[in-house]
């Protein structure tokens, strides 16, 4: 069970936190080859998208199922291991939030895949990673999952072969072989169990998104420490939704999400935890298939974020925004630069796929700017 304060009484002695040292991180030796290819390969799937639909979308995470604003709260009173970085002191910011699904097409709800939600904090002062393209927001992105469907890099690279395989082809096919392997899901959920590598081919079971706890999966600094991070529904409304069904329609989480939204309803809030690394051997940065075991290191709430009633999509002026908008691991403060061989091929890759969003819709990405 997730830790439900960093002041919990209850919690047992935990062992200290890892201090980050260069050796933590380590480079396998044909990497750089390893992500090129993985950069080929996306920005090839977004040109076949681009040049069927006659518009440039994300290499993945395509289809945008809400735009909300929201405010990030920096909790009081955390104690040194987690007042480091943006949540150092007690502070609000404005947030912009993004839920989205894979993968690089506008893909009919029908086939259902994981969820992930982007958050852009923004006005964030204090030295930022040289490789960031934004000044003043730090990014989190997250998805449905505590651990990544493969190690590193290579074990990507050989998934997304087959999911670039497929891009622009068969739509009604890819929604048969959805519901096929949601079947299979559910098999393996009855027996106590669950596959990753099925929801990531499309087995991802029809529930509401905002029910869902969502992780980083991958490493970040935490100031000199090391740190995962996970947003975990804390409201009431938001607790009633997990595991909540949605019908199987082609925006059906278009049109919860909003539901969820509806005017003259309290707002929605979350919590941001982070859980510190605190056996390297147990908590491994380069393997983002290993799921940080929480009983050695819970997740503990370093702030909330919350989102008052609103429209969460607008068929007319979400895509536009959408498209000036750009989210990365890498818009971070130097305190929360991110570690491990899949945050590196992030940077490339994610950067590769801006560049050519942007060059091909003619459209410039923003920095959204606090108050604007």
């Amino acid at each position: 069970m997730l830790a439900s304060s960093p002041m919990e009484p209850a919690m047992r002695t935990l062992l200290s936190p890892v201090p980050f040292h260069a050796g933590m991180e380590q480079p396998e030796a044909d990497e750089a080859e390893t992500i090129d290819a993985l950069r080929e390969l996306f920005v090839g799937m977004a040109r076949t998208v681009a040049a069927a639909e006659g518009h440039a979308h994300r290499a993945v995470h395509a289809k945008g199922q809400a735009l909300l604003k929201g405010r990030l709260q920096i909790a009081d009173g955390l104690p040194e291991e987690l007042a480091q970085g943006l949540f150092a002191a007690p502070g609000s910011y404005e947030a912009v939030v993004r839920f989205s699904s894979p993968p690089a097409e506008q893909l009919p709800d029908t086939v259902s895949t994981p969820r992930a939600i982007a958050l852009k904090i923004l006005g964030v002062p204090g030295e930022r990673v040289a490789e960031s393209e934004e000044q003043h927001t730090q990014d989190f992105l997250m998805v449905n999952g505590p651990a990544f469907t493969s190690p590193g890099p290579k074990g990507f690279l050989r998934s997304s072969k087959l999911l670039a395989a497929t891009t622009e082809r068969m739509p009604r096919t890819k929604a048969v072989i959805s519901a096929a392997l949601r079947g299979s899901e559910r098999l393996l959920e009855a027996a106590g169990g669950g596959s990753g590598k099925i929801k990531g081919m499309g087995g991802e079971p029809q529930t509401h998104p905002m029910g869902e706890t969502f992780f980083s999966q991958v490493p970040f600094r935490f100031g000199p420490y090391v740190a995962k991070f996970c947003l975990r529904p804390v409201s009431a409304t938001l607790q009633s939704l997990s595991g909540a069904p949605v019908e199987n329609s082609e925006d059906s989480q278009r049109d919860a999400i909003q539901e969820a939204l509806a005017s003259g309803r309290a707002d929605l809030v979350w919590e941001l935890c982070a859980q510190l690394c605190r056996d390297e051997q147990t908590m491994p940065i380069e393997d983002a298939s290993v799921e940080w075991p929480q009983e050695q290191s819970p997740f503990i709430a370093v702030a909330t974020l919350s989102v008052p009633p609103q429209v969460s999509w607008d068929d007319v002026e979400s895509p536009g925004i959408e498209d000036r908008l750009a989210f990365s691991p890498w818009h971070a403060l130097q305190a929360h630069r991110p570690l491990g061989a899949l945050n590196r091929a992030r940077r490339v890759v994610m950067a590769a796929s801006r560049a050519h969003r942007s060059q091909h819709n003619r459209c410039p990405l923003h920095e959204p700017l606090a108050g604007a």
